[in-house]
């Protein structure tokens, strides 16, 4: 199975509690938010016109846009 380069960088939102290595991700839409299950709530983020080369990767910029709780 082939993995899919990373082509995003996910900013802000739970910074001390997201590691490092699960802010840079592969999203098949960059026009789309991203969410990420954290907890009990989805932090959202949503794409940017910024981008950021890291380890040779151009990266799109995605900032923390807020969350929402799962529903019971």
């Amino acid at each position: 199975m082939k993995t899919k380069t990373p082509n995003v960088i996910l900013r802000g939102g739970p910074a001390q509690e997201l590691a490092p290595e699960d802010r840079v991700r592969y999203v098949s839409d960059t026009t789309d938010k991203v969410k990420v299950l954290w907890g009990n709530r989805y932090e959202h983020f949503s794409p940017t016109e910024g981008t950021v080369t890291e380890e040779e990767l151009e990266l799109l910029v995605y900032q923390h846009s807020g969350y929402t709780y799962v529903a019971e």
